[in-house]
């Protein structure tokens, strides 16, 4: 496998300082927002146009969404309706619930009717303030009033005017939070209580729309995720996981994916620790129909891509196994997308532990062979990359590079090398990793490329002029033509001055003049 005769078939990306390698065809990134846009936005933000009740012929959006209106039209007309909503919230006489759910219904309606809602118009009259007085319903004073009084029936089932009130409120919130970045923002006043009605407490339509609000929100970005997670939303969605209720359960999942996806891992490590959620995740992706293993499969992608203690956890229980089931059972693209992710995370963990044994082993060709597929895994995405470097298998890579047989060092360092940077696009040079560079250096690994410098080998020779070419650009403070000098690396570049091969003198050549050039090493003080 490791032989020279397939030696073209590695991911290399540090030869993208040189021009990228096959990086790109590797999966990279089940974590970072932004980078896979489309997708991010159909996942991340939902509008809500059929009521979470599923039930309620007056909860559920008329069939008439009026696609086609004028911008102007709905803009007025949601204007209008926050009017109306605030006239309601001030009136206290007799029928006054019915008079505010009959508004906020309204307002909805109006949220949930094109696909460019007219969200900032009804921002400009109020309605997130109005919307929180409505969603507060249910303090113990409005209790002995009001939860007793007009029951409404429809479609054969009884609900109190109190809980479509809150839900009609949490469903204008949920299509605000849809919008714009700063849209979504609005809701910062409406957090603690759309957090506080997920309770067990709470009807199971008021919590599951309130999960979709926080969804919403937690699909914006890093900022709000914090914001949220520091206001304990985490707790009760991960408890609503735990029921076998299809719809509050895909809602729920749906949400913590969006709230656990990091970068931080300290949310995805809670999750994971929460009492019966791993039986909960494994138990709907055994049994759940197509839509909620979507859901599900989505929170171990993120769950295994982000934490080490939830990978770990993952990796004992029967996950694998009921992922590679559903891989080969279903037709869903939906469904199979996270799947695959999940898979490559959680077995990648497993390899690399696995890996780090071989590399331990007597015999020689079964480390080669190790450390070969250690290079590929690092040459993939970046967690795949983190998950090497946070292994025991490093310190283990670190000595092999200096005193194992050429091969093996050669496939050592081209692990080492890959764990530096990130992947590219096109010919660009390469993203430093800059935190596993230092690290990297600090623990004495650039003798070893030095010394691949020197070889005659000359793949050997170009993987040790490209990592110097990290060092000489990617430490801090301008110290790498220091460390490189120190090591004796100018006259291991110096020897291909006049090399046959070409591309080994002009890099070399191009090293050395840009790094030590004629000003180098001149005190630019004039002292």
């Amino acid at each position: 496998m490791a032989d020279d005769g397939l030696a073209h078939h590695r991911r290399d990306p540090i030869k993208s300082s040189v021009g990228n390698g096959a990086a790109q065809r590797r999966r990279q990134n089940a974590v970072t927002v932004g980078k896979e846009r489309r997708e991010s936005l159909v996942r991340a933000k939902r509008l809500c146009r059929v009521g979470t009740s599923g039930s309620d012929s007056e909860v559920s959006m008329d069939n008439d969404m009026m696609i086609d209106e004028e911008q102007s039209i709905l803009e007025t007309q949601a204007s209008a309706a926050v009017e109306e909503l605030k006239s309601a919230v001030a009136y206290q006489g007799k029928g006054a619930m019915q008079k505010r759910v009959s508004a906020l219904r309204e307002l909805r309606r109006i949220l949930s009717r094109s696909e460019f809602p007219p969200i900032e118009a009804a921002l400009k009259a109020g309605a997130i303030s109005f919307l929180v007085q409505c969603l507060s319903f249910g303090s113990a004073d409005e209790q002995k009033i009001c939860w007793e009084i007009v029951k409404l029936i429809c479609s054969g089932h009884v609900i109190l005017l109190g809980i479509l009130q809150l839900l009609e409120a949490a469903w204008c919130l949920t299509n605000i939070a849809a919008g714009k970045q700063e849209e979504t923002k609005a809701l910062l006043p409406a957090l603690p209580l759309l957090i506080a009605h997920l309770g067990e407490k709470s009807s199971s339509p008021v919590a599951e729309q309130c999960a979709w609000a926080l969804g919403n929100v937690a699909g914006e970005g890093e900022e709000l995720r914090n914001i949220l997670l520091s206001q304990g939303a985490l707790p009760p969605l991960a408890r609503m996981m735990l029921p076998n209720k299809g719809s509050t359960v895909r809602t729920a999942a749906w949400a913590l994916s969006n709230l656990i996806k990091g970068p931080n891992p300290t949310a995805a490590t809670e999750l994971i620790r929460v009492d019966g959620v791993v039986d909960a995740i494994l138990r709907h992706l055994k049994k759940a129909d197509e839509e909620l293993a979507t859901e599900v499969a989505w929170v171990i992608v993120y769950l295994s891509a982000l934490s080490n203690v939830a990978t770990g956890i993952l990796v004992k229980s029967d996950v694998l196994q009921l992922l590679v089931e559903r891989l080969a059972t279903s037709n869903s693209l939906q469904l199979l997308i996270p799947v695959l992710r999940s898979l490559g995370n959680l077995v990648a963990d497993k390899v690399i532990e696995v890996l780090g044994k071989c590399l331990k082993s007597e015999h020689r060709v079964l480390k080669k062979e190790a450390a070969w597929v250690l290079s590929n895994i690092a040459a993939g995405s970046v967690e795949h990359k983190q998950l090497i470097y946070t292994s025991k298998a490093l310190a283990l890579l670190l000595r092999l590079l200096s005193t194992a047989p050429f091969d093996i060092r050669k496939e050592v360092a081209y692990v080492l090398g890959n764990l530096c940077v990130a992947p590219t696009q096109g010919d660009a040079k390469p993203n430093l990793i800059q935190e596993h560079l230092v690290s990297l250096i600090g623990r004495g690994c650039l003798p070893g490329f030095i010394d691949l410098v020197r070889s005659a080998d000359p793949e050997a020779a170009r993987l040790g002029l490209q990592f110097m070419e990290l060092v000489l650009r990617g430490m801090p403070n301008g110290e790498g033509p220091k460390l490189v000098e120190r090591e004796d690396g100018i006259d291991a570049m110096e020897r291909f001055q006049f090399h046959e091969n070409e591309d080994l003198r002009n890099m070399a050549n191009g090293l050395v003049d840009k790094y030590f050039g004629e000003d180098y090493g001149l005190d630019v003080s004039g002292e």
